[in-house]
């Protein structure tokens, strides 16, 4: 029985991680179906594992370039005006008696 979802990712973002989760679906979904009886905890556990930390890294480095180029586009972040770093800059003199 085959059941049919379809899912719409709203960034790119969301697509690599759906893209890769059902990857991820199916490399599971194989390797319990060839592990010998007695094993198919063992051998998905040993599956699932790395590629689910491997999913995670590619979502967060996927994340932050996304965030880096958005960042990119906005430019460089605004400098303080002259008066206001030249107030913030000065130091009184110490009084002397």
């Amino acid at each position: 029985m085959t059941q049919r979802t379809d899912f719409h990712a709203e960034s790119p973002l969301q697509a690599l991680v759906l893209e890769q989760a059902l990857l991820l679906a199916r490399q599971l979904e194989q390797t319990a179906r060839d592990a010998p009886d007695g094993h198919v905890l063992a051998r998905v556990e040993a599956a699932a594992v790395p590629a689910a930390r491997e999913l995670a890294r590619l979502a967060v480095q996927a994340a932050l370039q996304a965030q880096a180029a958005a960042a990119e586009k906005k430019g460089p972040p605004a400098a303080p005006a002259p008066a206001a770093a030249a107030c913030a800059t000065r130091v009184r003199p110490a009084a002397t008696s």
